[in-house]
């Protein structure tokens, strides 16, 4: 069942979030970028201390050891090849998108007789996967252009997202089956 409230919500941090990368397209993707570095790094050294600690009834964990080793040189090498990372993440952020979209038109066409608003949901869902199709099509465009292409796509996503709320909220009792 789809809440209008949580579609609303989803809708403004779209907008917000489009706004934020249209004013700051360098560091949009550099930010991203930062921020899976810094999360791998830390992911890393929390599984690999558990790991490494003596056991408490328990057999000491190797599959954390591992995944910690991984966490962390994922981090470095991140910090160390900042371009090969941002590829990387264009590249899963066209996935995200596309796969989204699937999802997203999959839901209005099962929820066609249930609520009139259905083409707004699609309309979405096609949004993001032509996002996620122009990424893929196009990585090597540079990560400003990628930022200007996700700010364009949070601002329009967001927008009929808002609108979409706002529809289901004014026709509740449509969603009551």
């Amino acid at each position: 069942m789809l809440d209008s409230t949580f579609l609303i919500v989803r809708g403004i941090v779209g907008i917000v979030i489009g706004i934020l990368a249209l004013l700051m397209p360098g560091l949009t993707i550099a930010v991203l970028v930062g921020l899976f570095a810094i999360f791998a790094f830390i992911d890393g050294i929390t599984n690999l201390i558990p790991g490494m600690l003596p056991p408490r009834g328990f057999e000491r964990s190797w599959a954390h050891v591992f995944m910690g080793l991984i966490g962390i040189a994922a981090g470095v090498l991140t910090f160390m090849w900042p371009a090969i990372t941002a590829l990387v993440l264009i590249l899963l952020i066209a996935a995200w998108a596309v796969t989204t979209g699937i999802f997203e038109i999959v839901a209005a066409l099962r929820l066609r007789g249930v609520m009139s608003a259905t083409p707004l949901l699609a309309l979405s869902g096609v949004l993001s996967m032509l996002f996620g199709l122009v990424v893929f099509a196009f990585p090597a465009a540079g990560a400003l252009g990628i930022a200007w292409m996700f700010a364009a796509y949070a601002l329009a996503s967001g927008a009929v997202l808002v609108i979409l709320g706002a529809r289901l909220r004014s026709r509740r009792p449509l969603l009551s089956v």
